[in-house]
């Protein structure tokens, strides 16, 4: 049978490249910082596609914390949670997201994806309507598959199309808007304050996922909320730690006490996955401990954005716009998005072309993310790349 197959997928693949739709993955042989090395070049490389938005991924204090956390409570946990897999720990690190997020309980999960995988099934059946952003993630995508409620689908932070939805959705049970805070590959917010407005116009739960939008937006980067000011009118928040805090692994669901109990009982990717290994938790500890401290690392994340965006459009690149930390540098075509992250690297700048299926087709472009590991000096360079490669191939004048 294999031989059948293989002649298909050899076919699908010769195919995925001739259209210029091929992933290649690039081996990173330093940490993960502003300035890495990879295997395919020799030198240094700037880095400018990470999610690493407030440089914590190679931070000494994080990395003294997940050793010494080792040290304590050991390597794996060789457990789901409710066998015997939960630690002090876990409880500690969940009071801590409950605190961020101002929240009423937190679950944690082994990354954010079992996290929107894990929410739709447990609280809603066929009685009920999931209405969701066109935009939203692939995990809330595929979260909302395993669920039999009613699927509705709005356009991009289109408010008179989810009232739409809603007013539809007025047939079902329970309704609950899901969004994500900041769109991954445009880097737009989602209009929260408006989103809770219909919400409670129409009798509807509100649902966030904060993976690209915690740590980076609001006045003091707590996400949403605090730039809508809408804290108590959001049910449930899923996040990462993989992303702005700290950049490792592990996913959380947060919100209504009654909601995340029910997911402790019964969601699938929580009580068949093993529990978040201590050196991980006791990173993400210490990285809430160093956000209570002080917004000085969003500051300069902020400050960042602004100075590229404002050069980058100067200079005559189509960007979408965006108030997080993500710049599409829009190009439309794949194999272009190919050949212009080919030549910044040749540049040092190390950036990827997005293509379909992971964005739309004909809207091929270089995601560039901004970090507050970044230095000023840094920025210039790969903003001077950019100008180079782009004149070289006909992006710009």
């Amino acid at each position: 049978m294999f031989g059948k197959m293989k002649e298909h997928l050899s076919a699908e693949l010769g195919s995925i490249k001739e259209n210029g739709l091929y992933k290649n993955e690039r081996t990173i042989i330093t940490p993960q910082s502003s300035a890495i090395q990879v295997a395919e070049r020799k030198g240094t490389v700037l880095n400018f596609c990470a999610n690493n938005y407030l440089g914590l991924s190679d931070n000494p204090r994080l990395i003294k914390a997940a050793k010494e956390m080792m040290d304590k409570r050991g390597y794996g946990m060789s457990s789901v949670r409710f066998i015997c897999g939960t630690q002090d720990i876990h409880k500690e690190l969940e009071a801590a997201v409950s605190r961020y997020f101002k929240t009423e309980d937190t679950i944690l999960y082994a990354a954010c994806f079992d996290a929107n995988g894990g929410v739709f099934e447990p609280l809603f059946t066929e009685e009920d309507a999931i209405i969701s952003d066109s935009l939203n993630h692939a995990s809330i995508i595929d979260g909302v598959r395993l669920c039999k409620a009613k699927r509705y689908r709005y356009a991009n932070a289109d408010m008179n199309d989810l009232e739409r939805c809603l007013k539809e959705a007025q047939a079902q049970r329970f309704r609950i808007i899901v969004t994500d805070g900041v769109f991954s590959m445009d880097g737009n917010v989602a209009p929260m304050d408006k989103i809770c407005d219909l919400a409670e116009k129409y009798d509807a739960l509100v649902m966030v996922d904060e993976c690209h939008s915690a740590g980076v937006v609001g006045k003091t980067g707590h996400g949403v909320s605090e730039q809508f000011d809408v804290y108590g009118r959001i049910d449930i928040y899923t996040g990462t730690l993989g992303k702005a805090f700290g950049g490792a692994v592990g996913g959380f669901t947060t919100g209504r006490k009654e909601i995340i109990d029910m997911l402790r009982q019964r969601s699938r990717p929580y009580l068949f996955s093993n529990s978040l290994p201590p050196a991980v938790v006791g990173a993400g500890i210490e990285m809430f401990k160093m956000l209570d401290e002080s917004d000085e690392l969003h500051t300069i994340l902020v400050n960042n954005v602004t100075y590229f965006r404002e050069k980058m459009m100067a200079a005559g690149f189509d960007i979408k716009p965006t108030q997080s930390a993500i710049c599409a540098i829009m190009l439309y075509d794949a194999k272009l998005s190919q050949t212009f992250a080919a030549e910044m690297l040749e540049e040092g700048i190390y950036v990827t072309g997005f293509y379909y299926p992971v964005v739309p087709q004909g809207q091929a472009r270089i995601r560039v993310q901004l970090s507050a590991a970044h230095k000023k000096e840094e920025l210039d360079t790969c903003i001077d790349a950019f100008i180079r490669v782009g004149k070289h191939l006909g992006v710009i004048k």
